[in-house]
């Protein structure tokens, strides 16, 4: 059931409903444990099984670890979790890409081999909820926060439908005290919901959808398109993810806050950053803080030379790249940014003893240029986001050398009134004028405001609708 489907608004309005009429806490949360068992039951009955029996492993190894105060006990009750998340994160999701490696390295050598296939079906959302189980041990483990003694509310924590199959990714410390308080009806808290909820809705049917019309026939065939196109591609798909993913985001956080949850917000209009360290602290925010908490401190951060920490902050995106998919176009994509994070180091040091440098830098045409410069970079790197590693070598070559071939499929100023669209939302935004305004529009004005979205969002979403990119991780 996708978030911008009739079953999904159904199924939503039944769940809610049933939700706020129940008048105790208890029963609310295994109606919540129910229904998102069942919001992915609806997709796979097996694999929704082996997530239910997965979190209630990690929910004993996590009484485990707190009940027990022998370190050898807790560290072979961690290693058993990690093993159990790592290995079937590992056997879904790259068994097939590290055989093909090996068949391919075999075969460089001139080794005649034969490794058959893996017939196996990727479960939705994997990664997000084997992150979520790996923080809450790793947590227990470090004693930051008490296991939970709750199973429904354990559950509740990996399973819950609005951040199941593409997050947030959510810590345990943040949302297991939210299922442990009882809830009450706030009619404020839910319009701010449905606001999240319509936003993310237009993000991904008006302009995320449409962009894929641009950018989806460059990625599949670039060698088709002549290089005005192939640019005008990659800027088309720089929105569609944005909007697609952040669209998606808003939609699950609308949902938790009908609810009565909070998410944490992962998205802070990323391509207004100057620098692409502030783009990591702005884009998947979720992501990127986990992977700086259980992944690069842990390879000791920043505490050490200037190569030290280069070194980890290519290790981590690396990994953050393969994250996102099992082929070597992402881990490519995570090497890039490793290397701008390390580049962008180098550079603020050099920069720290030039004052005028930086008081160049900081002036109104300077962090125009900056953020210019930072999207530019980031634009250039969604050219490896895709599975395909021939094709991403194909547009570069059509971008950076001279190409005849087609045109895009429809005319450039929708794309182009859709770039201007963004750029005029991006200012209100950032200026505080929406801020400031919309608490004093009349509710009727509010209202008509909704209704306009939704039909906007209908009248301008194209006839086949597109999967929501960040489902296949």
């Amino acid at each position: 059931m996708f978030f911008n489907s009739q079953a999904y608004l159904l199924f939503f309005a039944i769940v809610f409903t049933c939700y706020w009429v129940m008048p105790w806490h208890r029963l609310r949360v295994y109606l919540l444990v129910a229904a998102s068992f069942y919001f992915y039951y609806c997709w796979s009955a097996e694999l929704a099984c082996l997530v239910a029996s997965t979190t209630i492993m990690d929910y004993l190894i996590g009484r485990g670890l707190e009940a027990s105060a022998v370190g050898w006990r807790r560290r072979l009750l961690l290693a058993g979790s990690l093993t159990m998340n790592l290995g079937l994160l590992c056997y879904f999701k790259y068994a097939n890409f590290f055989l093909d490696s090996l068949r391919e390295a075999l075969t460089a050598i001139g080794a005649q081999v034969s490794i058959p296939y893996l017939q196996v079906i990727l479960p939705f959302g994997i990664s997000f909820y084997t992150f979520e189980a790996i923080s809450y041990t790793v947590d227990v483990y470090r004693r930051k926060i008490p296991a939970e003694q709750s199973l429904p509310n354990f559950m509740l924590f990996i399973l819950f439908f609005p951040h199941l199959v593409a997050g947030p990714i959510v810590r345990a410390r943040d949302f297991l005290p939210q299922a442990a308080r009882p809830k009450r009806f706030d009619w404020l808290r839910v319009q701010h919901g449905v606001q999240y909820f319509l936003m993310g809705l237009f993000k991904k049917m008006a302009i995320a959808d449409r962009m894929a019309i641009y950018s989806d026939p460059v990625f599949t065939d670039p060698a088709s398109y002549k290089t005005g196109a192939v640019w005008l591609g990659v800027l088309a798909f720089a929105i569609r993810i944005y909007c697609d993913f952040s669209g998606y985001s808003d939609m699950a956080l609308g949902s938790a806050h009908m609810l009565g949850y909070k998410l944490t917000i992962n998205f802070k209009m990323p391509y207004l950053s100057l620098n692409v360290s502030e783009f990591w602290r702005r884009w998947h925010i979720s992501l990127s803080s986990w992977l700086r908490d259980y992944l690069f401190i842990p390879l000791g951060g920043s505490h050490g030379s200037g190569w030290f920490t280069s070194r980890n902050l290519l290790i981590t995106m690396l990994l953050g790249g393969l994250w996102h998919g099992a082929n070597w176009s992402y881990v490519i994509w995570g090497g890039l940014h490793g290397t701008l994070l390390v580049i962008h180091r180098v550079f603020r040091n050099w920069c720290s003893a030039r004052p005028r440098l930086n008081e160049a830098l900081d002036s109104a045409g300077g962090k125009l240029a900056r953020m210019t410069l930072t999207f530019f970079c980031v634009m250039l790197c969604w050219v490896f986001f895709q599975p395909s590693l021939s094709a991403a070598a194909t547009m570069l070559s059509h971008m950076f050398t001279h190409h005849s071939g087609q045109n895009l499929p429809l005319p450039n100023q929708s794309l182009w009134v859709t770039v201007g669209f963004m750029a005029v939302c991006h200012w209100l935004v950032s200026r505080g004028i929406w801020k400031s305004t919309a608490p004093q529009l009349p509710a009727p004005v509010l209202g008509f405001g909704y209704a306009l979205t939704l039909s906007v969002a209908l009248l301008l979403a194209p006839d086949t609708g597109k999967t929501f990119i960040y489902f296949q991780f």
